[in-house]
C-alpha cells in the first residue's frame, strides 16, 4: 500500500468517526428535547398570563430596538411594540445615525420633543446627540435616543446605558412580536429558585408570506419563497430540537440576537456587548456565563419555545450567503475570545461539553465536511472508493437527515402547530428532500467563505436588503 493510499484511508476512517459522532449528539438532541418540551408545556398549561400583564410586582423591562436606516417601516414597527401586553414596559429605539429619515418620522408620529437628558456612559459607546420623549402621555413608554453610527453592538450598550429597568431585551426593529412574548420571557426570571436567571431566550420563526398588518402578526403561513422556506424547517429544528435540549442541560451558549432578554446588572458587569465581533449576540452570552462561573454563582440560561418572534428571512442566495458567512465569523471570533474554556473543568459543563461541541461540531463541521468532499475525489482517482459502501452510506445520511427533519415536523405538530394545514405541512416535508442536493450545499459554502473572509480579517456585516412584511396573496 501506497503512503498516499494510506493517508487517504487514515483521513477517511477520520472522517467516518467524526460523521458518527456527529450523528450521535443529533439522535441525543432529538430525544433529550421531548421531555423538556412536555415538561414547559404541562408548567405553562397552569399560568394565567392575564394576571401577569395587569400585575404592578413583575420585573421592569426595557426593550431595546437598535435601528438603521429603517424609515420605510419604523412607525408600525415602534407601534407593534407599544402595542405590547405589559404593564412595567419602556420602548427606547437607538437611532444608530441613521441617513434617511428614520428619526425625523419618529419626531413628528410620536409628538416627541429632545429632552435633557443625563447619559451614563458606563458602557463605553459612540456619542448620544439627543435623548426624545413624546409629549403625548399616549406614548409615554416611548424613548427614543439618536446616536453618531457605531454599529447594532454599540447601539445596544446605549440603550443599555439609558434603560432604567432591571430587566433589558433586545430585539431588531424589524421584528414583529406576539403582544405576550414580554410575559413569557420574564416568567423564568419570576421563577428563580436557588439558580439565578442570567438570559433568556425565544423562539424566532420566519414571518415571509405571512399576512401582517399594522405591525401584527394576522395569520401564520409557510413561506412560498423556496430560501425562506428552507430557513423554516432550520428554524423549527434549531429553537424546538437544539435549543430546547442544551437549555434543559443548562449549557445553552445562543440566544438569537432578533430576541433576549438579559439582567442589566449582569450585562453591564460584563462590559456590554463587544463592537470588535460580527456575533456579537453570542459572544455576550458566553460572556456573562463564564462571569458566572468563575465567580462560583449557580445560575441559569433559558428559553422558551413558544413562538414568540417573527422576522423576515433573507430569499435569495447572496443575502443567505452574507448572512452564514457572517455568523461563521461570529463563531471563530466568539470561541477565539473564549478559548481559555476549551475543555477546562473550571468551567464545569460550559468548558467539558458546550464549548467543545461548538467548536467541533459547529464551527469546524463545514470545514470538514468540504474537506471530506476534497478526500472523495483523491480516493476516486486512486481507486480507493467502495463503491456498493458508499451509496449505502449516502443514503443512509440522506435518509437520517430527512427522518430528523420530519421528527422536528412532528414535534411542531404536536406542541406548537404553527402550520395547521396539511399542505403546508407536506410542503415544507417535501422541500426537505432538497436539503442535501441544493441548500446545504449553499450553506457550507457560504461557511467556507466566511473562514476565508476571517482569515482576511473582514469585520463587514454585508448589506442585508429587506423587502418588508406585507399582506400575502391569497392562499
Amino acid at each position: 500500500m501506497s503512503i498516499v493510499a494510506l493517508v487517504l484511508d487514515l483521513l477517511t476512517y477520520g472522517i467516518f468517526i467524526y460523521s458518527v459522532t456527529l450523528l450521535g449528539f443529533y439522535i441525543f438532541i432529538g430525544l433529550y428535547s421531548i421531555g423538556e418540551s412536555r415538561k414547559y408545556l404541562q408548567r405553562n398549561s397552569y399560568t394565567d398570563y392575564r394576571l401577569l400583564a395587569s400585575s404592578a410586582h413583575v420585573p421592569s423591562v426595557s426593550v431595546l430596538a437598535p435601528a438603521y436606516n429603517e424609515g420605510a417601516t419604523i412607525i408600525e414597527n415602534v407601534r407593534s411594540l407599544l402595542s405590547l401586553y405589559y404593564s412595567n414596559l419602556e420602548v427606547i429605539i437607538i437611532n444608530d445615525g441613521s441617513k434617511d429619515d428614520s428619526l425625523q418620522k419618529l419626531i413628528d408620529g410620536y409628538q416627541l420633543e429632545k429632552i435633557d437628558f443625563y447619559v451614563n456612559y458606563r458602557i463605553k459607546t459612540k456619542e448620544v446627540r439627543g435623548v426624545y420623549k413624546s409629549t403625548n402621555p399616549v406614548f409615554r413608554k416611548l424613548v427614543v435616543v439618536d446616536k453618531m453610527n457605531g454599529g447594532k453592538a454599540d447601539a445596544l450598550n446605549v440603550g443599555i446605558n439609558v434603560s432604567s429597568n432591571n430587566l433589558i431585551v433586545c430585539i431588531d426593529v424589524d421584528c414583529i412580536l406576539e403582544q405576550d412574548s414580554i410575559l413569557k420571557m420574564v416568567k423564568p426570571f419570576l421563577e428563580e429558585t436557588g439558580e439565578k436567571v442570567i438570559a433568556s431566550g425565544g423562539v424566532v420563526r420566519i414571518a415571509n408570506s405571512c399576512d401582517i398588518r399594522d405591525g401584527r402578526l394576522i395569520k401564520v403561513y409557510l413561506p412560498d419563497n423556496y430560501w425562506a422556506r428552507m430557513q423554516s424547517l432550520e428554524y423549527i429544528r434549531a429553537f424546538l430540537l437544539g435549543r430546547m435540549a442544551w437549555a434543559r442541560m443548562n449549557g445553552l451558549l445562543l440566544i438569537s440576537g432578533a430576541f433576549g432578554a438579559f439582567d442589566k446588572e449582569i450585562a453591564m458587569n460584563c462590559g456590554g456587548y463587544d463592537h470588535n465581533t460580527v456575533g456579537e449576540d453570542m459572544e455576550l452570552v458566553v460572556r456573562m456565563r463564564r462571569y458566572m462561573e468563575e465567580r462560583n454563582i449557580p445560575y441559569r440560561v433559558t428559553y422558551i419555545p413558544d413562538p414568540l418572534c417573527w422576522t423576515e428571512a433573507p430569499t435569495s442566495r447572496t443575502i443567505l450567503g452574507r448572512q452564514r458567512n457572517r455568523w461563521t465569523r461570529g463563531t471563530i471570533e466568539t470561541l477565539k475570545f473564549h478559548r481559555k474554556m476549551f475543555f477546562n473543568p473550571r468551567y464545569r459543563l460550559l468548558g467539558m461539553v458546550s464549548y467543545p461541541f461548538w467548536f467541533f461540531f459547529e464551527m469546524l463541521a463545514p470545514g470538514i465536511e468540504f474537506f471530506g468532499m476534497v478526500v472523495f475525489l483523491l480516493m476516486s482517482i486512486f481507486g480507493r472508493i467502495n463503491w456498493h459502501m458508499f451509496l449505502a452510506l449516502l443514503l443512509f445520511i440522506i435518509s437520517f437527515g430527512f427522518m430528523y427533519s420530519a421528527f422536528a415536523a412532528f414535534m411542531e405538530v404536536t406542541t406548537f402547530n404553527q402550520y395547521r394545514r396539511r399542505r403546508e405541512m407536506a410542503k415544507l416535508l417535501l422541500t426537505a428532500f432538497s436539503e442535501p442536493f441544493y441548500f446545504h450545499p449553499f450553506v457550507v459554502w457560504a461557511a467556507i467563505r466566511g473562514y476565508w473572509d476571517y482569515i482576511r480579517k473582514k469585520k463587514a456585516w454585508g448589506e442585508m436588503t429587506r423587502q418588508g412584511f406585507g399582506t400575502p396573496p391569497k392562499k
